[in-house]
């Protein structure tokens, strides 16, 4: 994972509610434990006519949606079966974060974990995002804040420990592995006096 620390895009908006883990990566496409190489499916059964081309009709399709790495979706995205792919096929298709009234919380939970930014705000500012494709938006991960066009500026709140992760580039297992020397100091210490208050704590 590389630091997140801002995130400078236009946005791209699906103004769909409840889209489900299935729709995001349909579940015969998860026979792989491979991060990469999911982008390709990523709204598979909406992006794609029956015969494989482009839906010209769906939203991500459009010219405009090009390139935007800030994805506005509409209230309980992420919802249905828990399913790390999800996450994986959004961040391979360039999406760095998700914004919306509600995300699902096992899907954020994996979201943040693998470095994907998912941001709730409030229903009013929420509907000023999703009807306004193409908005030129700041998210600054550290302040915490998304910066846009004629003073528009919303705060979000992003659990202290996944913020951490982010801004450091490290998902759990390497902010374990960053705090080895500190793990194997307090075992030793624990080994030699295992009846102490300090090796209880």
């Amino acid at each position: 994972m590389k630091p997140l620390t801002e995130i400078r895009s236009r946005t791209a908006c699906l103004p769909f509610e409840n889209i489900d883990t299935d729709r995001i990566i349909p579940a015969r496409f998860l026979t792989t434990t491979e991060r990469s190489g999911l982008g390709c499916h990523a709204f598979n059964d909406w992006r794609y006519l029956e015969g494989g081309a482009d839906n010209p009709e769906f939203p991500l399709n459009r010219p405009e949606a090009q390139g935007c790495r800030i994805l506005v979706a509409g209230r309980n995205f992420g919802c249905g079966s828990s399913r790390e792919h999800a996450p994986w096929a959004l961040l391979d298709y360039c999406i760095e974060a998700v914004i919306s009234s509600e995300i699902a919380d096992i899907f954020r939970s994996n979201a943040l974990k693998n470095g994907l930014l998912t941001i709730v705000i409030d229903e009013a500012a929420h509907q000023k995002l999703l009807s306004s494709p193409g908005m030129e938006l700041v998210v600054d991960v550290e302040a915490c804040t998304i910066a846009g066009p004629d003073d528009l500026l919303i705060p979000f709140v992003l659990d202290r420990f996944a913020r951490h992760c982010l801004l450091s580039g490290v998902d759990q297992l390497g902010f374990l592995l960053d705090a080895d020397s500190d793990i194997r100091e307090w075992e030793s210490r624990r080994a030699n006096n295992p009846y102490s208050m300090e090796s209880a704590a």
